[in-house]
Protein backbone atom coordinates (compact mmCIF):
# COMPACT_ATOMS: atom_id res chain seq x y z
CA UNK A 1 0.00 0.00 0.00
CA UNK A 2 2.78 2.54 0.87
CA UNK A 3 3.92 1.80 -2.64
CA UNK A 4 0.85 2.53 -4.08
CA UNK A 5 0.71 5.81 -2.45
CA UNK A 6 4.13 6.37 -3.14
CA UNK A 7 3.89 6.54 -6.82
CA UNK A 8 0.31 8.36 -6.16
CA UNK A 9 2.65 10.95 -4.66
CA UNK A 10 5.12 10.98 -8.06
CA UNK A 11 2.10 11.81 -10.59
CA UNK A 12 0.07 13.84 -8.20
CA UNK A 13 2.78 16.17 -7.64
CA UNK A 14 3.38 16.46 -11.71
CA UNK A 15 0.20 16.89 -12.40
CA UNK A 16 -1.28 19.69 -9.92
CA UNK A 17 -1.18 23.30 -9.56
CA UNK A 18 0.58 24.38 -6.29
CA UNK A 19 -1.77 26.18 -4.15
CA UNK A 20 -1.27 28.69 -1.41
CA UNK A 21 2.36 28.09 0.26
CA UNK A 22 4.99 26.18 -2.39
CA UNK A 23 5.17 22.81 -2.96
CA UNK A 24 1.53 21.84 -1.57
CA UNK A 25 -0.73 19.85 -4.01
CA UNK A 26 -3.76 18.19 -4.58
CA UNK A 27 -5.45 16.06 -6.88
CA UNK A 28 -8.72 14.02 -6.66
CA UNK A 29 -11.75 13.19 -7.67
CA UNK A 30 -15.76 13.41 -6.40
CA UNK A 31 -16.94 9.68 -7.22
CA UNK A 32 -20.66 10.15 -7.06
CA UNK A 33 -20.93 6.41 -8.03
CA UNK A 34 -19.20 5.01 -4.92
CA UNK A 35 -20.17 8.37 -2.82
CA UNK A 36 -16.33 9.15 -1.99
CA UNK A 37 -13.99 12.64 -2.35
CA UNK A 38 -10.75 10.56 -2.95
CA UNK A 39 -8.20 13.50 -2.97
CA UNK A 40 -3.95 12.77 -2.32
CA UNK A 41 -1.93 15.62 -1.13
CA UNK A 42 1.79 16.19 -2.22
CA UNK A 43 4.66 18.20 -0.76
CA UNK A 44 8.01 18.99 -2.40
CA UNK A 45 10.03 18.55 0.96
CA UNK A 46 12.61 20.94 -0.68
CA UNK A 47 10.82 23.87 -1.20
CA UNK A 48 10.27 24.14 2.31
CA UNK A 49 14.20 23.32 3.09
CA UNK A 50 13.01 20.01 5.12
CA UNK A 51 15.63 17.42 5.19
CA UNK A 52 15.37 13.98 5.86
CA UNK A 53 15.23 12.03 8.26
CA UNK A 54 14.90 14.12 10.66
CA UNK A 55 12.07 16.86 8.89
CA UNK A 56 10.21 13.89 8.23
CA UNK A 57 7.47 14.38 10.87
CA UNK A 58 7.05 18.10 10.10
CA UNK A 59 6.47 17.46 6.57
CA UNK A 60 3.94 14.70 7.58
CA UNK A 61 2.11 17.61 9.73
CA UNK A 62 2.43 19.91 6.86
CA UNK A 63 0.35 17.25 4.18
CA UNK A 64 -2.05 17.17 6.75
CA UNK A 65 -2.77 20.79 7.41
CA UNK A 66 -2.43 20.92 3.51
CA UNK A 67 -5.08 18.71 2.73
CA UNK A 68 -7.29 20.45 5.74
CA UNK A 69 -7.21 23.64 3.58
CA UNK A 70 -6.94 22.32 -0.11
CA UNK A 71 -9.96 19.72 0.58
CA UNK A 72 -12.11 22.86 1.15
CA UNK A 73 -12.89 23.99 -2.18
CA UNK A 74 -13.72 20.42 -3.08
CA UNK A 75 -16.06 20.30 -0.54
CA UNK A 76 -17.99 23.41 -1.35
CA UNK A 77 -18.66 22.61 -4.48
CA UNK A 78 -20.16 19.77 -3.84
CA UNK A 79 -23.97 20.03 -5.80
CA UNK A 80 -26.38 19.83 -2.84
CA UNK A 81 -29.76 20.34 -4.81
CA UNK A 82 -30.19 21.81 -8.73
CA UNK A 83 -29.76 25.10 -6.99
CA UNK A 84 -27.52 24.99 -4.53
CA UNK A 85 -23.86 23.55 -3.80
CA UNK A 86 -21.98 23.79 -0.10
CA UNK A 87 -20.58 26.98 -1.27
CA UNK A 88 -24.16 28.51 -1.19
CA UNK A 89 -25.46 26.66 1.77
CA UNK A 90 -22.46 28.32 3.96
CA UNK A 91 -23.20 32.14 2.34
CA UNK A 92 -26.81 31.66 3.59
CA UNK A 93 -25.50 30.42 6.49
CA UNK A 94 -26.80 27.08 6.23
CA UNK A 95 -23.67 25.73 7.41
CA UNK A 96 -20.51 27.70 8.42
CA UNK A 97 -16.68 26.78 7.91
CA UNK A 98 -16.55 24.67 10.80
CA UNK A 99 -18.85 22.31 9.10
CA UNK A 100 -16.73 21.25 6.21
CA UNK A 101 -13.70 21.03 8.63
CA UNK A 102 -15.73 18.54 10.47
CA UNK A 103 -16.36 16.20 6.86
CA UNK A 104 -12.64 17.08 6.05
CA UNK A 105 -11.15 15.69 9.66
CA UNK A 106 -13.27 12.69 9.51
CA UNK A 107 -12.25 11.31 6.01
CA UNK A 108 -10.00 7.71 6.57
CA UNK A 109 -6.58 8.18 5.52
CA UNK A 110 -3.46 6.22 4.20
CA UNK A 111 -0.30 7.15 6.35
CA UNK A 112 2.02 9.64 4.34
CA UNK A 113 4.36 7.73 2.10
CA UNK A 114 8.01 9.19 0.38
CA UNK A 115 8.25 8.78 -2.68
CA UNK A 116 10.87 6.60 -4.37
CA UNK A 117 13.53 9.57 -4.88
CA UNK A 118 12.47 10.53 -1.41
CA UNK A 119 11.89 14.15 -2.66
CA UNK A 120 8.44 14.06 -2.31
CA UNK A 121 6.13 13.13 0.57
CA UNK A 122 2.28 12.54 -0.48
CA UNK A 123 -1.07 10.77 1.70
CA UNK A 124 -4.32 10.05 0.66
CA UNK A 125 -7.57 10.97 2.01
CA UNK A 126 -11.44 9.43 1.21
CA UNK A 127 -14.46 11.77 2.47
CA UNK A 128 -17.35 9.92 2.57
CA UNK A 129 -20.54 11.42 1.10
CA UNK A 130 -22.85 9.85 3.10
CA UNK A 131 -21.58 11.37 5.88
CA UNK A 132 -22.23 14.97 4.32
CA UNK A 133 -25.50 14.19 3.15
CA UNK A 134 -26.55 12.64 6.70
CA UNK A 135 -25.46 15.60 8.41
CA UNK A 136 -28.11 17.91 6.14
CA UNK A 137 -30.96 15.99 6.76
CA UNK A 138 -32.99 17.74 9.27
CA UNK A 139 -36.26 17.01 9.48
CA UNK A 140 -37.43 14.42 12.61
CA UNK A 141 -40.04 13.01 10.67
CA UNK A 142 -40.52 11.83 6.95
CA UNK A 143 -42.96 13.66 4.74
CA UNK A 144 -45.96 11.44 3.22
CA UNK A 145 -45.12 10.11 -0.32
CA UNK A 146 -47.78 11.73 -2.88
CA UNK A 147 -50.57 9.36 -3.42
CA UNK A 148 -53.38 9.36 -5.94
CA UNK A 149 -57.15 9.81 -5.74
CA UNK A 150 -57.02 7.06 -8.74
CA UNK A 151 -54.46 4.18 -7.59
CA UNK A 152 -53.52 1.70 -10.53
CA UNK A 153 -53.15 -1.88 -10.16
CA UNK A 154 -49.25 -2.38 -9.81
CA UNK A 155 -47.31 -5.09 -8.78
CA UNK A 156 -45.58 -4.90 -5.85
CA UNK A 157 -41.47 -4.09 -6.64
CA UNK A 158 -38.52 -4.61 -4.42
CA UNK A 159 -36.81 -0.77 -5.59
CA UNK A 160 -36.59 1.22 -8.68
CA UNK A 161 -34.43 1.88 -11.23
CA UNK A 162 -34.33 4.93 -12.66
CA UNK A 163 -32.30 5.10 -16.28
CA UNK A 164 -31.08 8.52 -17.31
CA UNK A 165 -28.08 7.55 -19.60
CA UNK A 166 -28.85 9.70 -22.87
CA UNK A 167 -29.24 13.48 -22.95
CA UNK A 168 -32.97 14.54 -22.05
CA UNK A 169 -35.20 17.28 -22.83
CA UNK A 170 -34.73 20.23 -20.34
CA UNK A 171 -38.47 21.03 -18.67
CA UNK A 172 -39.59 24.14 -20.49
CA UNK A 173 -36.75 24.81 -22.29
CA UNK A 174 -36.04 23.95 -26.03
CA UNK A 175 -32.65 21.98 -25.52
CA UNK A 176 -31.69 19.17 -23.95
CA UNK A 177 -28.57 17.58 -21.25
CA UNK A 178 -27.60 15.09 -19.40
CA UNK A 179 -28.63 14.52 -15.99
CA UNK A 180 -25.94 15.17 -13.24
CA UNK A 181 -25.75 14.04 -9.46
CA UNK A 182 -26.46 16.01 -6.61
CA UNK A 183 -26.97 14.93 -2.76
CA UNK A 184 -30.27 15.17 -2.92
CA UNK A 185 -32.44 15.11 -6.46
CA UNK A 186 -36.16 15.51 -6.58
CA UNK A 187 -38.43 12.96 -8.46
CA UNK A 188 -41.23 14.41 -10.71
CA UNK A 189 -43.58 13.47 -13.45
CA UNK A 190 -44.67 14.57 -16.60
CA UNK A 191 -47.60 16.26 -15.32
CA UNK A 192 -45.07 17.91 -12.96
CA UNK A 193 -46.19 16.45 -9.86
CA UNK A 194 -43.13 16.02 -7.02
CA UNK A 195 -42.93 12.89 -6.62
CA UNK A 196 -40.10 12.40 -4.01
CA UNK A 197 -37.94 14.83 -2.65
CA UNK A 198 -35.30 14.93 0.59
CA UNK A 199 -38.17 15.53 3.29
CA UNK A 200 -39.61 12.53 2.22
CA UNK A 201 -36.69 9.98 3.05
CA UNK A 202 -36.98 8.13 6.31
CA UNK A 203 -34.57 9.82 8.83
CA UNK A 204 -32.87 6.57 9.70
CA UNK A 205 -31.52 6.76 6.00
CA UNK A 206 -28.45 8.59 4.91
CA UNK A 207 -28.93 8.72 1.13
CA UNK A 208 -31.87 9.71 -1.39
CA UNK A 209 -30.44 7.65 -4.12
CA UNK A 210 -27.31 5.96 -5.61
CA UNK A 211 -26.15 6.23 -8.48
CA UNK A 212 -24.76 4.08 -11.02
CA UNK A 213 -23.05 3.76 -14.44
CA UNK A 214 -25.41 1.56 -17.28
CA UNK A 215 -22.64 -1.05 -16.82
CA UNK A 216 -24.41 -2.19 -13.57
CA UNK A 217 -27.82 -2.74 -14.93
CA UNK A 218 -26.12 -5.36 -17.99
CA UNK A 219 -24.14 -7.39 -16.59
CA UNK A 220 -24.02 -11.40 -17.19
CA UNK A 221 -26.27 -12.51 -14.93
CA UNK A 222 -30.00 -13.55 -14.86
CA UNK A 223 -31.03 -10.12 -13.14
CA UNK A 224 -28.67 -8.19 -15.15
CA UNK A 225 -28.00 -5.74 -11.86
CA UNK A 226 -24.45 -6.13 -10.16
CA UNK A 227 -24.38 -6.75 -7.00
CA UNK A 228 -24.51 -3.24 -5.70
CA UNK A 229 -27.55 -2.33 -7.11
CA UNK A 230 -29.09 -5.93 -6.26
CA UNK A 231 -28.79 -4.81 -2.86
CA UNK A 232 -30.57 -1.60 -2.98
CA UNK A 233 -33.38 -2.72 -4.92
CA UNK A 234 -33.72 -6.28 -4.53
CA UNK A 235 -34.19 -9.15 -7.50
CA UNK A 236 -37.74 -7.60 -8.87
CA UNK A 237 -36.99 -3.44 -8.84
CA UNK A 238 -38.89 -1.46 -11.86
CA UNK A 239 -37.43 -0.05 -13.99
CA UNK A 240 -38.43 3.37 -15.69
CA UNK A 241 -36.49 5.55 -18.53
CA UNK A 242 -36.58 8.94 -17.49
CA UNK A 243 -38.35 11.52 -19.63
CA UNK A 244 -36.25 14.90 -18.92
CA UNK A 245 -34.70 16.71 -16.50
CA UNK A 246 -35.69 20.02 -14.38
CA UNK A 247 -33.72 22.71 -12.56
CA UNK A 248 -31.19 25.15 -12.62
CA UNK A 249 -28.36 22.72 -12.93
CA UNK A 250 -29.98 19.41 -14.26
CA UNK A 251 -30.08 17.27 -11.53
CA UNK A 252 -33.33 16.20 -11.18
CA UNK A 253 -35.53 14.01 -12.90
CA UNK A 254 -38.74 13.53 -14.43
CA UNK A 255 -40.69 10.65 -14.88
CA UNK A 256 -43.73 9.39 -17.05
CA UNK A 257 -47.09 10.24 -14.97
CA UNK A 258 -47.79 6.32 -15.59
CA UNK A 259 -44.90 5.08 -14.24
CA UNK A 260 -45.52 7.55 -11.38
CA UNK A 261 -48.90 6.26 -10.59
CA UNK A 262 -47.46 2.67 -10.22
CA UNK A 263 -45.09 3.65 -7.57
CA UNK A 264 -47.86 6.13 -5.56
CA UNK A 265 -50.69 3.76 -5.70
CA UNK A 266 -49.68 0.98 -3.21
CA UNK A 267 -47.91 1.58 0.15
CA UNK A 268 -45.31 -1.03 -0.50
CA UNK A 269 -44.04 0.97 -3.81
CA UNK A 270 -44.14 4.18 -1.66
CA UNK A 271 -42.27 2.99 1.05
CA UNK A 272 -39.15 2.03 -1.83
CA UNK A 273 -39.09 6.05 -1.85
CA UNK A 274 -38.97 6.47 1.57
CA UNK A 275 -35.96 4.06 2.52
CA UNK A 276 -34.41 5.53 -0.32
CA UNK A 277 -34.48 1.86 -2.69
CA UNK A 278 -33.74 4.38 -5.57
CA UNK A 279 -30.66 3.67 -7.96
CA UNK A 280 -30.48 6.44 -11.18
CA UNK A 281 -28.47 5.03 -13.52
CA UNK A 282 -25.83 8.17 -15.64
CA UNK A 283 -23.97 8.52 -17.87
CA UNK A 284 -20.06 7.64 -16.96
CA UNK A 285 -18.96 11.42 -17.86
CA UNK A 286 -20.88 12.80 -14.81
CA UNK A 287 -20.15 10.63 -12.06
CA UNK A 288 -16.32 11.68 -11.71
CA UNK A 289 -15.79 15.55 -11.05
CA UNK A 290 -11.91 16.26 -10.93
CA UNK A 291 -11.34 18.54 -7.45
Amino acid sequence: MKRKIAVLCMVAFAAVAVFGEAGIGITGTVEWDTLEIKAEVSLDLASVGIRLPSGRSQGEALVHSGYLRLIQQGIRDLQVDSSSTIGDLIGRGDLNLHDTETYAVRAHSVPPALSPDLRNICAAYTISIDSITSSLLRHSRPLEITRTLNPVSAPVYTGIIIIATEPLPIYSMRSSALAVPCLFPKIWDTEMNLIFERNMLDTDRTAMVRYATGRSIFQDNPSGLSPEITALVGDRPMRIFARGVFGINPTDIIIDHNDSLQIISSAENRRLLSQGRVAIILDDSVLRKEL
